[in-house]
Order: structure tokens, then sequence, then C-alpha cells
């Protein structure tokens, strides 16, 4: 793969990204969903509006500055992975090492986009259905949240017994992450990383 075939399928995933970000945002109220299999209760996939600090599949860091850390650690390891992008093809690494990094950097960038603007961009969607280029946006610079919008509780609440580690006594739901296109291509990115550790890593 070229570095201009590299960035233009990089783009196209960031595109894809934002693009149901924005829509999602400009169409839903927080909490707001769209059963897509199933219905109610049964619903096994699910557009379902969710806002986060910006750590994959909906985990936050905590405090004040949790979010402006996060932030600022993306925008530092970002170009570093653009780096070893642009050196694996240059040195003509495995076509799976390559693919995996644009997978990483696109999700990492369509991440950072909603840290870094979202927040200025947009208004609060608790109230009212947000809108682009409000007058009024919810947050600041940097602050902005991660929107994430899809649900698969594949299996729901499962009752579990209290002597199982960290879940015990509480009912249990697989899967029960909500997440977006950048989670999805940062986690496929790492996936082949792993699984074709050997190909990859010549």
């Amino acid at each position: 793969m070229s570095i201009k075939k590299a960035y233009i399928f990089i783009f196209l995933i960031i595109l894809i990204d934002q693009i149901s970000k924005v829509y999602v945002k400009t169409h839903f109220l927080l909490d707001d969903h769209i059963d897509v299999f199933g219905k109610d209760e049964n619903a096994w996939f699910k557009i379902l509006f969710v806002e986060n600090e910006g750590m994959a599949w909906g985990m936050e860091l905590p405090g004040d500055y949790g979010k402006l850390l996060l932030t600022l650690f993306r925008m530092i390891v970002s170009p570093i992975i653009i780096w070893w992008l642009w050196d694996s093809i240059n040195k003509k690494q495995s076509k799976y090492l390559i693919f995996a990094i644009c997978l990483i950097i696109a999700g990492a960038l369509g991440n950072l986009i909603d840290s870094i603007f979202y927040g200025v961009i947009f208004n609060d969607s608790g109230a009212q259905i947000a809108t682009i280029f409000s007058n009024a946006p919810y947050g600041k610079l940097l602050y902005g949240n991660v929107v994430d919008m899809f649900y698969f509780p594949i299996i729901k609440d499962i009752p579990m017994p209290e002597w199982v580690p960290f879940i015990g006594g509480r009912p249990f739901t697989f899967f029960n992450a909500i997440f977006n296109v950048a989670d999805v291509a940062i986690s496929t990115g790492f996936g082949i990383l792993i699984v074709f550790n050997k190909r990859c890593f010549n």
C-alpha cells in the first residue's frame, strides 16, 4: 500500500465515523435509541446515543483534568503512529502491519476530533437535540465528549452468583459496551496486530 492510498483509506474511515457521529448528535437526544434488530426488551442491536469523556468503548478517566490529559495524550501519540505508518510503508513492511496501523490512526483521529472540537461546535444534547456550530456550546476546546451509538446487548440481565469476581450479585449483560466507528477501527487494528502477529512483524 502506498502512502497516498493509506491516507485515502484513513480519511474515508474518519469521514464515515464523523458523518455517523454528527448525524446522531443532531437527530437524537441523549439516551434516545432506535431498535435495529429485535424490539424493545428483545432488541439485540440498537442505535443508542451516549457521550463519554473520550476513551474507547465508553471508558472514562476520573477527575476534572482526566479529559484534558487524555486529549493531550492523543495529540502527542497520533503523530508518532502516523510516523510509524510512513516508516513502515517506506521499509515495505507487511501489508497486515500497514493495514492495522491505518485502522488505529483513523480510529484515534476520529475520536480526537470529538475531544478537541465537539465542545465548541455543538450545544448540549440533554434538553434538546443539538445543533452544529451553536452559539451556546456545551464545553470548550479540548474538552469535547466523544459520541457513541452502537449497542449490542446480545445476552441481557443474566443473574450472576455472589462468588463471581467483579460482577457477582449483579445482572450481567453481554455485550454491554456502547461504541462508534472509530472504536471499531482501533480495536480491529490491535486485533490484527495480535492475531496476525507473525505476519505483521517478520
